[in-house]
């Protein structure tokens, strides 16, 4: 992922947008929160892009399919 970096000396080692200290957490809660990608541009974050917004979800999109799941029969 060229646009989400994981740097230890950058936020504790949480992913990040290049070239910033804005972590992909930070980006996703305020998706979740139902908040316009544009809005999240204009009030939160001015120097990030759509495209770095997109880039936070499928890099969750891609932590939770490289995730395995363990079912134990009950």
């Amino acid at each position: 992922m060229g646009r989400i970096v994981v740097d230890p000396k950058v936020r504790f080692g949480k992913p990040c947008i290049r070239g910033t200290r804005i972590t992909v957490q930070e980006v996703l809660e305020l998706v979740n929160e139902g908040i316009p990608f544009g809005k999240i541009i204009e009030e939160y974050y001015p120097e990030l892009t759509e495209e770095d917004i997109k880039a936070c979800i499928r890099y969750a999109i891609e932590l939770i399919s490289a995730e395995d799941v363990h079912l134990e029969a009950v």
